[in-house]
């Protein structure tokens, strides 16, 4: 090993900064009193010219990126946070990762809700260096306070199920996780951030963005000053995707609709067995499959793509209309998100090719929003042309960070 002596400026400036990082000067400071973060760890930070670098190498076959690489001016700190909730309402630690630009200065946040994940391991907090999580990291870069939650049953919260598509629990976690990231800020970070907040998400976080954005509107106004709302790929609709699904000979993602029964039976939403529901061995495989261990396409090689070998011949034909089926489709309707009079500009996004939530759920509820009486400047429809399920993930996002870039410099 070489010695530090032989690089005495090196030596030098090291010693001074971490003199400084001790902070001995300050021991007689109240400790911060933190009501929703509960812990912080610093997971990496990013200097301006690795990220502009790593975007530039993604716009040829990504020109849409242009306007998040020219608006690139910061370095990046990322976190990976714990902080307090509740569920079913008792108290849990859930947890989510945090990217903030370096400096001082006073940022707006965006929350983005991610879309529907099977692994614990590919959870935001725990695997942030999946691409996915690195771009929006990124995007911290351009001047935004970006919080990603894990949702409950990831991360830190890994020991409870998934409740996949559960309305109460997912607004409420998501809020408190943005409180947390206010407290961050406030007490730990150099950085101030703005009441403003952009939100955005894709397939479960599409839905969950909509539901967050009602939630917020109506809740927490004062507390949250809800600039924007962009929403790509939702299954908006729970009652009108099973129709889809159970119209359909074949359904190539069987384990979304798995992953729904299995929550709501979990939480007793579903008060009927899941072998009312779906043949066997699917019926037994759907209970135990969803553990955290397993990835979509794994669950799907356990269960069948063909809809009348997946699903019981009574629900085939009654699912909407047989009594035995009401708790199944109230547990639908009740998290199904039907439009309202926004006041916040909502962008839907869909790919217009998508097979797994079909784009007529985003015309439905565009439509629906205009009907409400809400003006055609505020919501936008935005078609992804042949863009399916999957593939529609980046240009959906790409597209929503630049609306945002452009909304906040006239904020």
């Amino acid at each position: 090993m070489k010695s530090l002596l032989k690089y005495p400026i090196i030596f030098l400036f090291a010693l001074v900064a971490l003199l400084n990082g001790c902070d001995l000067n300050n021991n007689n400071d109240p400790e911060p009193t933190d009501r929703y973060l509960v812990s912080f760890e610093k997971h990496k930070t990013y200097l301006p010219s690795f990220i502009k670098f790593g975007l530039n190498t993604l716009l040829p076959q990504n020109p849409e990126l242009k306007t998040i690489v020219d608006n690139l001016q910061y370095g990046v700190e990322v976190y990976k946070i714990t902080y307090n909730t509740k569920f079913e309402g008792k108290d849990i630690v859930a947890s989510g990762l945090v990217s903030v630009p370096m400096g001082e200065g006073s940022f707006p946040v965006i929350s983005y809700q991610n879309g529907t994940n099977t692994l614990n391991s590919n959870a935001p907090s725990v695997n942030p260096d999946n691409e996915l999580y690195l771009l929006l990291e990124f995007v911290a870069s351009t001047g935004f306070i970006v919080s990603v939650p894990d949702y409950l049953g990831f991360g830190a919260s890994a020991s409870m199920y998934h409740p996949y598509y559960d309305r109460k629990s997912t607004v409420e976690s998501v809020t408190d996780m943005l409180r947390a990231v206010n407290e961050l800020v406030k007490n730990y970070l150099v950085i101030t951030n703005k009441k403003d907040l952009y939100i955005m998400g894709y397939s479960q976080g599409g839905w969950a963005t909509m539901e967050l954005q009602k939630y917020i509107e109506e809740n927490y106004a004062s507390e949250f000053d809800l600039k924007a709302s962009a929403s790509g790929g939702g299954g908006y609709d729970l009652r009108y995707i099973n129709n889809y699904i159970l119209g359909q000979t074949e359904y190539p993602m069987p384990y979304f609709i798995g992953y729904i029964m299995n929550s709501y039976i979990k939480s007793g939403k579903i008060t009927i067995p899941a072998t009312d529901i779906f043949k066997s061995p699917y019926s037994e495989r759907i209970l135990t499959l969803f553990d955290g261990t397993k990835s979509g396409e794994q669950i799907n090689a356990q269960l069948t793509s063909k809809t009348a070998d997946l699903f019981t011949a009574e629900y085939l034909s009654g699912a909407n209309t047989n009594s035995k089926f009401i708790s199944v489709m109230s547990s639908l309707t009740n998290n199904s998100r039907s439009a309202w009079k926004t006041n916040v500009p909502t962008l839907i996004l869909h790919g217009t090719e998508d097979n797994y939530v079909p784009p007529q759920v985003s015309t439905n509820i565009y439509t629906d929003f205009l009907t409400k009486g809400v003006p055609a400047s505020l919501v936008t429809l935005v078609p992804i042309p042949g863009a399916g399920h999957n593939s529609a993930i980046i240009p959906t996002g790409v597209a929503s960070i630049n609306w945002f870039i452009e909304l906040s410099k006239k904020n």
